[in-house]
């Protein structure tokens, strides 16, 4: 017994770690500049990847909240991309030293570990988090002042949410895979636009689509989406993986989104 779960100890570690080798080699292969800068809050340091553009003028600066698997390769490797795009991304760990001895979300032993962190997160915990990220984020010289927010999965929810804490200090939120807020009246607060993204064959979520299309409709809020069909949950990094086959709905809906994503950050 003692073997086995040595061994399955092993298993879980190694694919925490080694899963997303083509997003530690884009990373590590990429030439733009990389910085972690820490702030406090929450009684806490908070951990934030940046990702700059190689740009000769201010850039418009973009919070990337991941999924509920924390801020592992891939989500670094997508704030990156976002840099390789003209953008500064700006990624916080919002489970960063949130349980004792472990400072970032690669310090888990797994990717179990981590999204048990998460869901032990309050939502004002992450609000507060998310509001510090974002008054840090404007002090960044290298910004032209437009902020927006995109997140995935757990982080797509927060992204929506986030939208209804944030007021105009943001210019637009972007829902990748994630719910609406549940109460109703939060959505009034609502005054930017609101992009989702969203996997056809991902029922779970979408099913929620037509009860945040009616709030921000009655708010009169802006909320435009897309469905890709053929395309699953976490699409975005399912999509990204350079081994699967250019045919695959999910690389498609990846494409697609991307395409949809820059243009919609250049019309801020």
């Amino acid at each position: 017994m003692k073997i086995t779960t040595f061994f399955l100890l092993l298993i879980s570690i190694s694919t925490f770690s080694f899963a997303q080798d083509y997003a530690i080699e884009q990373l590590e292969n990429s030439p733009r500049h990389h910085e972690w800068v820490a702030i406090e809050s929450n009684e806490r340091t908070l951990h934030n990847f940046v990702a700059y553009p190689e740009v000769s003028e201010k850039a418009p600066v973009v919070i990337v909240i991941h999924e509920n698997r924390g801020l592992n390769a891939w989500a670094r490797s997508f704030a990156d991309q976002l840099a390789g795009k003209g953008f500064i991304a700006v990624a916080p760990d919002l489970i960063s030293n949130t349980v004792d001895g472990i400072e970032k979300t690669t310090d888990f032993e797994s990717s179990d570990a981590a999204r048990e962190a998460i869901y032990s997160l309050k939502p004002d915990h992450v609000t507060t988090d998310l509001m510090n990220v974002l008054e840090y984020a404007k002090t960044i010289e290298a910004g032209d002042g437009t902020i927006a927010v995109a997140g995935f999965c757990w982080g797509g929810s927060q992204s929506f949410r986030f939208a209804t804490n944030a007021g105009d200090a943001i210019d637009a939120a972007f829902v990748f895979y994630g719910t609406g807020p549940d109460e109703t009246e939060a959505y009034s607060n609502i005054q930017v636009p609101v992009y989702g993204f969203y996997g056809g064959n991902d029922n779970r979520v979408n099913s929620t689509i037509p009860k945040s299309e009616d709030a921000m409709h009655e708010f009169n809020k802006i909320y435009k989406y897309e469905i890709y069909e053929g395309a699953g949950h976490a699409y975005m990094r399912s999509g990204d993986d350079p081994e699967k086959p250019m045919d695959d709905p999910n690389v498609i809906a990846r494409n697609q989104s991307w395409e949809r994503l820059v243009k919609l950050l250049k019309s801020l």
